[in-house]
């Protein structure tokens, strides 16, 4: 922060706060909420009880933990609007909302002359798991964002090109960032029956756009001696989870760790993986998959423009069951020079996606907005031209392997 600014008050809303243990918004509310402590700011985290200890204060932030309604749909929701009736009280100078979802709350923070951004994660409407009521409310919360919001935040490429092309509306790419780990150590494997370099590893909530099934079936078909060790749960897909559940049981070869809560366990399984599996299809950059990549893991990826954005020339990528068999046989094929693509990756992730970076990003938004801008200018002065994301792109570079059954 400049010395001459003085400090904001910023809220941050709509995740189930911190410590850090569950998704990505959660991971860059702490990543980013601690950068902007540190820069002199003052910064309040909602967060859900949902069984955390209930403090206040982590890392330099101030936490409030509030109820949430236990449903798919209402749970969000309900957590938010009890943070922002909390949040209109105390009077932020400025509030970042996460998930388009909370839509319907922006209009109250706007109303008291809070500034509010909504990072609007992926395209939600379109996740399997919801049906045509709640598809088609999350159409609805995105066009309440535009409307409504003084700024859009989107974490990828492909979200901003969808917002500029539906709705004409500039949105701000602030990307996530990713840790870079070195010299993890291996000694959480060994209770769990598992080996450095070999296993095959897959983290996700086992929801259908996650394609945890497709990932299975297609081990299934491969010939690879090494296990694959899924670690991932769904509070609330019972139906899909319980497919999952058989599918593994039919493998001797499929490990299911169920949730892993341990974070240093899980970052000795990302890092000492032969390859991670990443079957996720909608949404923006992926923290999971960043995650893979600042652990220098080769990465298996799901065919779709947000996924190549973010890995570039040294991902390998699936499409279905068959063409993933191929590629875990070609990988357990090639274990050097696939280790190799796990090194461009993290090179890649420490090039692109920085957090320190992102906070800062963060930090301009928000004292852009104090000072009075709104992408639309609803009632916030005049409309201004977005600042480019600060992250800057990695230089491409041809892949140093052409793998089998890798679609161009």
């Amino acid at each position: 922060m400049d010395e001459s600014t003085d400090p904001l008050r910023i809220a941050l809303i709509g995740t189930r706060g911190v410590p850090a243990t569950y998704g990505g918004f959660e991971t860059a509310v702490e990543e980013i909420g601690r950068r902007l402590v540190d820069r002199g700011h003052d910064v309040t985290v909602y967060c859900r009880r949902n069984g955390k200890p209930v403090l206040e204060e982590y890392r330099g932030m101030k936490l409030v933990f509030l109820p949430a309604i236990h449903h798919r749909i209402l749970e969000t929701l309900s957590h938010t609007a009890l943070s922002v009736a909390h949040a209109v009280t105390h009077r932020p100078d400025v509030a970042f909302v996460f998930n388009a979802g909370n839509a319907p709350l922006v209009p109250v923070l706007r109303a008291r002359g809070i500034p509010t951004t909504v990072h609007v994660d992926g395209l939600e409407w379109k996740r399997d798991k919801w049906g045509g009521t709640a598809r088609r409310y999350y159409r609805w919360a995105e066009q309440s964002c535009v409307r409504q919001a003084d700024a859009l935040i989107a974490d990828a490429q492909g979200i901003v090109d969808y917002y500029k092309a539906e709705f004409a509306v500039p949105t701000e790419l602030i990307t996530y960032g990713a840790s870079i780990l070195t010299d993890t150590a291996a000694d959480k494997l060994g209770p769990q029956g598992l080996t450095s370099g070999e296993f095959h590893l897959l983290v996700a909530r086992f929801e259908p756009e996650n394609h945890v099934d497709v990932i299975i079936r297609g081990y299934r078909l491969s010939t690879s001696r090494l296990p694959l060790v899924v670690v991932g749960s769904a509070p609330y897909a019972l139906e899909h989870t319980r497919k999952i559940q058989e599918l593994a049981a039919s493998d001797p070869r499929v490990r299911l760790l169920g949730a892993v809560w341990d974070q240093g366990l899980l970052d000795q399984l990302y890092v000492h993986a032969a390859t991670y599996v990443h079957g996720h299809s909608v949404g923006g950059t992926n923290p999971s998959l960043l995650r893979a990549m600042g652990a220098a893991t080769p990465v298996l990826a799901w065919d779709v423009v947000f996924n190549r954005e973010v890995l570039g020339p040294d991902g390998w990528f699936f499409h279905d069951a068959d063409s993933l068999a191929r590629l875990i046989d070609t990988a357990d094929r090639a274990p050097d020079e696939i280790r190799d693509t796990g090194g461009a990756l993290q090179a890649r992730a420490h090039a692109v996606y920085d957090w320190d970076a992102v906070s800062a990003a963060y930090e301009r938004l928000a004292l852009r907005l104090v000072a009075g801008h709104s992408t639309h200018g609803l009632s916030r002065g005049r409309i201004e031209r977005p600042e480019p994301s600060p992250v800057r792109s990695a230089e491409r570079r041809p892949s140093p392997l052409q793998i089998e059954g890798t679609p161009s």
